[in-house]
């Protein structure tokens, strides 16, 4: 079998002169409007794709009028780097995004809380718009769905569902009843972390023992007749609000026990990052997780080694709960 000799990347590799400085500024602005990485110095990165060689070539066009130099490479490998290094540069920059996003939202939803007057109300309207819009922006730009997406997607939907009146914690339309979940086949995105992993542990534990898992890109697939996705973006279980995906099948399927509700506590701060709950396991089961999910340690793996862990967690809370 031959390898796979298709460019992966795009690399544009740039020179400007010192002054005028503003054509520094408005350079690196526009690349950061693409979602261009940064892989050394003045060499940026895309994902290679029609639209992403149209956004350099004019990119390099307007550094060629600003007195500049640009070459634009394809590459199927960067020296130096896994493709999982260039894609993690992406992720990261997206998940800072995310994490701005919601702090924001948070900040907004706890004014809500205040009983705000009408009068600040229609600010933070305002201010929700302002976040859907940001929130847009970063999307269009997340090429491989990074991590804080789901939550700051939530965040704002939330939001936005309270300000029209709406309930934020109520489940779609198109969510299953409780009773429907046997023996399903059950969707993710590809390279689980700790929200997936305790979702499809409480899923086949819980909820569904017959569950069959598949692992999928994060953007554009199409679920099959029957499947259910979980933690992906218009999924039918993910987040809202401020809960996590694995809170979420907790009160969709009915489950009413202490030790996983401090579970999914335990998952939403690891998950969030906002420290809500603070449990006194969280440090530790946050750092078997990342081993859990090493690079390198494939999907179904992750599955395995995770309930282990949470089978031990579960265990050892309820014990804690009976004492």
């Amino acid at each position: 079998m031959s390898a796979d000799t298709s460019a992966r990347w795009l690399l544009l590799v740039h020179q400007l002169p010192a002054k005028p400085a503003y054509a520094r500024v408005k350079i690196w602005r526009r690349l950061q409007a693409l979602g261009a990485a940064t892989v050394k110095g003045a060499v940026y990165a895309l994902p290679a794709n029609a639209d992403t060689r149209e956004d350099f070539a004019w990119l390099a066009k307007e550094i060629g009028e600003a007195g500049g130099e640009a070459m634009i490479c394809e590459a199927v490998v960067v020296a130096g780097m896994s493709d999982g290094d260039v894609q993690g540069l992406f992720d990261s920059a997206r998940d800072e995004d995310y994490a701005r996003i919601a702090a924001e939202a948070r900040e907004i939803s706890a004014r809500l809380k205040q009983d705000a007057p009408d009068s600040e109300l229609a600010e933070l309207a305002s201010q929700t718009v302002r976040l859907r819009r940001q929130l847009e922006g970063v999307v269009a730009i997340d090429f491989f769905g990074a991590n804080g997406r789901l939550a700051a997607q939530g965040l704002v939907s939330g939001l936005e569902a309270v300000l029209q009146g709406g309930d934020a914690m109520k489940s779609p339309q198109t969510t299953p009843a409780p009773g429907l979940l046997a023996h399903r086949a059950w969707v993710t995105r590809r390279g689980v972390q700790v929200d997936r992993i305790a979702s499809a542990w409480l899923i086949r534990r819980f909820i569904d023992k017959g569950a069959r898992f598949k692992f999928v890109p994060s953007s554009g697939y199409q679920p099959e007749p029957g499947e259910l996705r979980f933690d992906m973006f218009e999924g039918e279980f993910t987040h809202e609000g401020d809960r996590c995906t694995f809170e979420v099948l907790v009160a969709h399927a009915g489950l009413v026990d202490p030790a996983l509700t401090a579970i999914g506590e335990i998952v939403h701060d690891i998950d969030l990052k906002d420290d809500k709950y603070g449990h006194a396991e969280t440090a530790g089961v946050r750092s078997l997780i990342a081993g859990i999910a090493a690079p390198g340690v494939d999907d179904d793996q992750r599955l395995a080694r995770g309930a282990v862990l949470l089978d031990g967690l579960y265990e050892s809370l309820a014990l804690k709960r009976e004492a």
